[in-house]
């Protein structure tokens, strides 16, 4: 699938390929995106069923490496990728399957294990949002505050709205995401080791990379620096953007 993309920076070397997470889209990642296309081009990506991409009955981490590949050959077919979480997952499954297109790897707060958590629960509180009865954003956020108990993550939530024709609809095709959460949470089972050098940002308060997780890590990726940002959590790029930043051109040079 052809994936919506937008560009930073002047378009020449090697791209720098964002990839974002669950519920999330490029957008997200613009200001970041911004900063780093400074000293090179950058690319930031909505994958399937997010943003501005295609809508598909599919959302395995087999299709979204392949979506990400295929976004790759259109940039001249090698890419370093910046992936965080779910990103970061699909990221780490076209180095398992297409290893000669990535150039360096970048994988924020995440692991190729899987995970015992699941967002469900989180989809059909979106789902259950009354479209109709709101004309802005803000007001919307304000519902699902309400039902998340969490503003940090009704703002998130709301970044996946957009107007049309006088009223919100979702950027996010949840039924396609609740099918396959068990995927999404999971990691496929596939033999791979990546030789090329591999960045791993951890959030110092996450638990997403843990000694197993890490463990995982070192497993695939022989050329593998790990680097703990202290006090971030798992939106380690938005909690902590300076830190965040800093690991990130240090790695890139």
């Amino acid at each position: 699938m052809k994936l919506n993309s937008y560009s930073f920076g002047e378009e020449t070397g090697t791209p720098l390929v964002i990839v974002h997470g669950l519920f999330g889209s490029a957008r997200n990642w613009h200001s970041l995106a911004r900063n780093l296309a400074r000293e090179r081009w950058v690319v930031s990506v909505d994958l399937r069923n997010h943003g501005q991409s295609g809508w598909s009955e599919s959302n395995t981490y087999p299709d979204l490496a392949g979506d990400l590949g295929e976004t790759i050959d259109g940039l001249g077919g090698l890419a370093t990728v910046l992936g965080h979480s779910m990103g970061g997952k699909a990221a780490m499954m076209l180095a398992a399957t297409a290893p000669e297109k990535i150039d360096r790897l970048i994988i924020a707060d995440i692991a190729p294990v899987s995970y015992a958590h699941d967002q469900t629960d989180n989809i059909e509180i979106m789902k259950a949002l009354p479209l109709d009865e709101f004309t802005r954003r803000s007001e919307a956020q304000v519902w699902l505050e309400g039902k998340t108990e969490t503003p940090a993550l009704a703002a998130f939530f709301s970044q996946s709205l957009e107007h049309q024709d006088g009223t919100l609809r979702w950027l996010l095709n949840h039924d396609a995401l609740a099918t396959h959460m068990a995927e999404i949470v999971g990691f496929p089972e596939v033999d791979f080791h990546f030789d090329r050098p591999t960045l791993a940002i951890r959030g110092g308060a996450s638990q997403y990379v843990d000694a197993k997780g890490q463990e995982a890590l070192e497993q695939h990726f022989s050329q593998l620096t790990v680097e703990t940002i202290p006090q971030a959590g798992h939106w380690l790029h938005a909690e902590k953007p300076k830190e965040f930043l800093s690991a990130v051109k240090d790695f890139l040079g």
